[in-house]
């Protein structure tokens, strides 16, 4: 018994964390796409400064060359002079500088290889987090589509009214109203026909009693019992 309640109490808490996630998916993918954006934009500032850094190494080792051409020039000119001790000192100063030049363009070469490599991949990141942006807003699209669905169509609170029941109560309500027309409207004639009104006229018909509708006659005979007017 004790395995089997923790085997639900598992499974309720697996239906928990699903149903979590499911709510608060597009939220983690909007914080997702902005940790990648930050990362994007490091990789972008590295890569900047790793073309900065290889620019400066380029000037220094055009320089280095240009001092190395012409230390030789005036070394050679020394020799040519018979000052082989001053040949000597630019010799030195020329090898100092070539170690310089192998270092510049050894830098070089592995900022180039830095450099082609993180283009590569703020171009591949550029394009995939272009390709997200498009999938997250037909995401949130459709999950508005699904929550106006399910706002329209989900099932009511317990306290609220259904449409189909708001159309019995008006389907009732017209059934009644017909009902109370028709038993209004046989009243009447009942009162018609068996009213006292009704029984007068009757026995007034038979000239028991006054008339109590006048007839064409009654009309005729109280015209001519009118005194003739003279001119």
């Amino acid at each position: 018994m004790f395995k089997t309640v923790f085997t639900l109490f598992r499974g309720s808490v697996a239906v928990a964390e699903e149903a979590l996630e499911d709510r608060t998916a597009l939220l983690i993918l909007d914080q997702q796409m902005r940790d990648t954006a930050a990362s994007l934009d490091r990789s972008k500032r590295a890569l900047a400064l790793a073309i900065a850094q290889d620019q400066q190494e380029g000037r220094r080792l055009e320089a280095t060359n240009a001092r190395i051409a012409d230390l030789e020039v005036r070394a050679g000119a020394a020799l040519e002079g018979g000052r082989e001790d001053l040949a000597r000192d630019a010799a030195e100063a020329i090898a100092g500088l070539e170690a310089d030049r192998d270092a510049a363009m050894t830098a070089r070469a592995l900022f180039a290889s830095e450099i082609t490599r993180l283009k590569r991949f703020v171009t591949g990141a550029e394009a995939r987090i272009t390709e997200l942006d498009r999938g997250r807003r037909i995401a949130r699209a459709a999950e508005a589509v699904r929550v106006a669905r399910r706002g329209g169509f989900e099932a009511t609170r317990p306290y609220e009214t259904t449409l189909s029941e708001a159309e019995a109560t008006l389907k009732r309500l017209r059934e009644r109203q017909t009902e109370c027309q028709a038993a209004d409207e046989a009243l009447l004639e009942l009162d018609a026909v068996n009213g006292p009104l009704s029984v007068a006229e009757k026995l007034s018909e038979q000239g028991f009693g006054p008339r109590i509708k006048s007839t064409a006659d009654d009309v005729l005979a109280r015209l001519k019992a009118r005194p003739t007017q003279t001119t």
